[in-house]
């Protein structure tokens, strides 16, 4: 069943790099008591996600926080090093909170996990966008197009907040 607006995020554990290297992080660190603009990607690095999708939320980085958002974070089904190299390919350091789910699990339990391993990918993240406050979704976007990142852009984000 896929997470609808009114629910709460489930509770999981993610990973994020550091100077220190990967640390655990739950969802309950990341959602509690904040607003969160949080997006997931098939996969970094992959063509729409590295060149279409992520682009948009560094670009107005700026203008989503001034709505009140603490946090941007965007989680793939990727592991933590690699999500830490796309972190500093991308320039997103301290501007966006790079999420690995290396097994799928956060993703599965939303109910946004797709399998691409016709694609040779395996198990990996629908493309959606959401708005949380407090662990709560408010605004949900899932992608209807593959290899397209409209609906779930920054710019549908900024006019929902």
């Amino acid at each position: 069943m896929t997470i609808s607006v009114g629910d709460n995020l489930p509770e999981a554990t993610l990973k994020t790099m550091t100077a220190d290297g990967a640390k655990e992080v739950t969802t309950a660190e990341v959602f509690a008591g904040k607003k969160v603009v949080l997006f997931g990607v098939p996969g970094a690095f992959t063509p729409t996600c590295n060149n279409n999708h992520l682009p948009g939320y560094l670009e107005n980085n700026d203008a989503i926080r001034a709505r009140g958002v603490d946090t941007i974070a965007v989680v793939a089904v990727n592991d933590p090093f690699v999500m830490g190299a796309w972190e500093k390919f991308t320039g997103g350091e301290g501007k966006i909170l790079y999420l690995a789910d290396g097994s799928g699990t956060f993703v599965k339990a939303l109910g946004l996990d797709i399998d691409l391993s016709g694609a040779g990918m395996g198990l990996r993240s629908k493309r959606f966008s959401m708005i949380v406050d407090d662990g709560k979704v408010v605004a949900l976007n899932i992608e209807p197009v593959p290899g397209r990142a409209d609906e779930t852009a920054a710019a549908k984000i900024l006019e929902q907040l």
